[in-house]
């Protein structure tokens, strides 16, 4: 299998997170690309035109970071992190719905920021940054449920809170959140967090 990833994408961090926690390495090729490139590789992996994409050694691909996710949480071997029924898998399946859309803020916001000043809309900036404050105090709320085995909320959550401190620094959620903050601390020193964190 052959994932396309971006080093600067939580999304595809998110991906290449689990493939490390499932220790799946040898099962599956990353490969750099860039999305905002239009390459004809990502365009016949994902129609698209998003990271990340995974594609099998058939042709079949697969878009949409939580569906990736599901497919490797069942298809690679290793522990599973995406419960299978009950209560336990909506837990984590809520959890990685609120880092997702932490994710899909924090991006939305930086694409914004990088627009010239004058076509920059600071009414989607507020919103952005107020969904994104909003979350963080229900993470911050629930941070002691984290404890015990990971699961893919806590990794989508990483990759999150990572996407934060690379991108969105200056929103400080650390002083607001400290007890979310101090989790963080700890979980971003795992192997599998500290191969996939973004360039400096």
């Amino acid at each position: 299998m052959k994932l396309y990833h971006s080093p600067t994408s939580p999304f595809a961090r998110k991906v290449r997170i689990l493939i490390r926690e499932k220790d799946a390495l040898g099962r599956v090729t990353e490969e750099l690309i860039s999305a905002m490139e239009d390459p004809a590789a990502l365009h016949a992996a994902n129609p698209l035109g998003k990271i990340p994409a995974l594609v099998m050694n058939d042709g079949t691909s697969f878009f949409d970071s939580p569906l990736i996710c599901e497919y490797l949480d069942v298809a690679l071997e290793g522990p599973s992190f995406i419960p299978a029924a009950n209560v336990e898998r909506w837990r984590v399946q809520r959890l990685h719905a609120l880092a997702d859309g932490i994710m899909d803020a924090a991006v939305s916001l930086t694409f914004e920021r990088n627009r010239p000043e004058e076509q920059r809309s600071e009414m989607w900036m507020g919103r952005w940054r107020r969904a994104i404050e909003r979350s963080i105090a229900v993470l911050e709320d629930e941070v002691t449920s984290f404890d015990g085995a990971v699961d893919m909320g806590n990794i989508a959550i990483g990759a999150a809170l990572g996407y934060l401190d690379f991108r969105h620094a200056g929103l400080g959620w650390q002083s607001k959140a400290p007890e979310l903050a101090g989790w963080w601390k700890d979980f971003s020193k795992r192997p599998s967090l500290a191969e996939t964190a973004p360039p400096a």
